[in-house]
């Protein structure tokens, strides 16, 4: 009876845990929607295959053409 008692115990610790760590990790606060994505980015990559495709996808993009009032009244 008493390995039911403690295993009931360690399962209820175990779950206080989990809560208090969820907990912890809900209450964080961004100061903007851009540091959120920042944060976010850091604590999840994505697959290797999304990597791939997006690189293949960005190397396939034309080159941004210039309007004409940039290229008039911006010479650089």
């Amino acid at each position: 009876m008493k390995k039911n008692v403690s295993k009931l115990e360690s399962a209820e610790q175990l779950a206080s845990e989990q809560q208090q760590e969820t907990q912890t990790q809900v209450t964080r606060q961004f100061a903007s929607a851009e540091e959120l994505l920042r944060f976010d980015a850091s604590q999840v990559t994505p697959p290797a295959r999304i990597i791939d495709r997006l690189q293949d996808s960005l190397a396939q993009e034309p080159p941004v053409k210039r309007s004409w009032w940039r290229r008039w009244f911006c010479r650089e």
